[in-house]
């Protein structure tokens, strides 16, 4: 790979990549939360809501069954990124191509094909889930790139925090600014208000507009950064396919952080996908969903502000914890918020609120595993590495779409029902699935977080201090023979 002769500088490339990831967040956002919205309140128009709810179910199956394969395709598109050597870099390309085609194929996802959801509901099916495989598989390399890109921009873990902040911002921008314009562009566009929730028309001019903003971002981010090149990051023989999962399991410190994140991602995603039912199902306004995306713009971004001076103060594993415990008794207060718009968004904002701060603890945590892992295993894997992070994205995503899904026909919030039409039994069943099950799930995530991961900023400095007195004696070696060594070293 030839490093570009131009280097940008710091502040130039903390912007442009804020600017990537921007996109990349409405993308996302548009993905994780609002294309199940869609799918259960506007895709399916029979006159038979027995033949419709079979539809909803049948299409949230396959999204879980898809996005659960490419669980075992992510690590190998990280491999291919690995490995690929262009005038542009490692990762611009990939950023660049992900998202032209999956915003594009995105787009088509809004849409019932010309009525086949109606007129030939099998080939629709089958027609669904090649596009979304298309996308996703697009949206998978995009991803994986775009994250990858931190550890390959600095090797200093400060200026890894400072770079991730940016991109949080970025990203808190992207994902509240969603929520804050979402129900006025498709109320916008839509002939038929759909109590609050749209019509068809109103999504796709949505899904079009969101795409459009992915690929312009990526642009920007295309160019005003710059890969750093290093010995560090060389390696005289590249990991091939078949030792990709090998190197994964190797690195323990990556995979602990990843199953809490994963559990924790589950509880976290489940109440911010449904949000949007809450307000439009209990409180009985979708319009009011509004304010919690401006409010969680400015709550968000003190949050992410805030990052490198709290962790400078608490570090990152007392941040972590903190934040559990905040997210935990916004939901307590949530579960009682009844029908109060007041309340709704006092508990909303306040879950909201420590999650920037959680996902840059983990990001910094599953970037500094790429230097453990180099060191452990004598081979730097960045993609690779990287490409756990929204694997786990993926994971706890297909699975909270699952639960939305099934949870949205059990408690009847599907197709053309109002808060009018919900009952009681179905509201409580709903706050079972929206609050007590996160619940759960966060205090499993801390639990696993407080007993398995060791690997703090304290190690990762000493990991790479260590790296640049062993590293050109130790790149291209076997993992087998590097870590029995280092076994006998300790």
């Amino acid at each position: 790979m030839s490093a570009p002769s131009r280097v940008k500088s710091p502040l130039v490339q903390r912007f442009a990549y804020a600017c990537g990831i921007f996109g990349h967040s409405v993308f996302y956002v548009m993905l994780a939360t609002y294309f199940m919205m869609f799918v259960t309140s506007n895709l399916f128009h029979s006159d038979n809501p027995s033949q419709d709810s079979y539809m909803i179910g049948f299409v949230t199956t396959v999204i879980l069954v898809l996005r659960i394969v490419e669980l075992f395709v992510d690590p190998f598109i990280g491999n291919i990124i690995d490995k690929t050597k262009t005038r542009w870099g490692r990762f611009k390309p990939w950023v660049l191509l992900g998202s032209v085609i999956s915003s594009v194929a995105f787009a088509i996802l809004f849409t019932d094909f010309g009525g086949m959801t109606v007129s030939q509901p099998t080939l629709y099916l089958v027609i669904f889930a090649i596009i979304y495989f298309i996308m996703d598989i697009f949206y998978s390399a995009k991803d994986v790139a775009i994250w990858s890109m931190i550890p390959a921009l600095s090797f200093d873990s400060e200026e890894r925090g400072i770079m991730a902040t940016f991109a949080q911002i970025g990203a808190v921008f992207g994902a509240q600014l969603i929520a804050v314009v979402v129900m006025p562009i498709v109320l916008f566009f839509s002939a038929n208000g759909n109590s609050g929730a749209g019509d068809a028309t109103g999504w796709f001019a949505f899904a079009c507009i969101g795409g459009a903003i992915a690929i312009l971002s990526s642009i920007v981010l295309a160019l005003g950064t710059n890969e750093q090149s290093s010995a560090l990051r060389e390696n005289k023989k590249e990991t091939s396919a078949k030792d990709v999962f090998r190197v994964l399991m190797h690195n323990d410190q990556l995979l602990w952080v990843a199953l809490a994140y994963i559990i924790y991602g589950l509880g976290q995603n489940l109440v911010n996908n449904f949000n949007l039912y809450y307000f439009v199902y209990i409180v009985g306004d979708g319009t009011k969903y509004s304010y919690l995306g401006v409010i969680d713009v400015i709550i968000g971004l003190v949050a992410v502000a805030f990052f490198p001076a709290l962790t400078k103060k608490f570090k990152r594993r007392k941040l972590f914890f903190a934040s559990l415990v905040i997210m935990i008794v916004s939901l307590i207060l949530y579960a009682v918020a009844g029908n109060s718009v007041v309340l709704a968004l006092i508990a909303a904002s306040l879950f909201y609120l420590p999650q920037p701060l959680v996902f840059l603890v983990v990001l910094m945590t599953i970037t500094d595993s790429v230097e453990y892992g180099q060191l452990k295993l004598g081979h730097r894997d960045e993609a690779v590495c990287l490409c756990i992070r929204p694997l786990c994205d993926k994971l706890f995503g297909a699975l909270a779409s699952g639960v939305i899904g099934l949870t949205a026909i059990w408690t009847g919030m599907t197709g053309s029902a109002t808060a009018a039409d919900i009952t009681s039994s179905g509201v409580f069943d709903f706050k079972l699935v929206m609050f007590a099950l996160p619940i759960l799930l966060i205090v499993i995530a801390g639990f696993v977080y407080r007993s398995k991961v060791t690997l703090t900023e304290e190690e990762h400095a000493r990991i790479v201090n260590e790296l640049e007195e062993k590293w050109p004696s130790m790149k291209g070696s076997d993992p087998d023979l590097v870590e029995e060594h280092i076994v006998k070293e300790n």
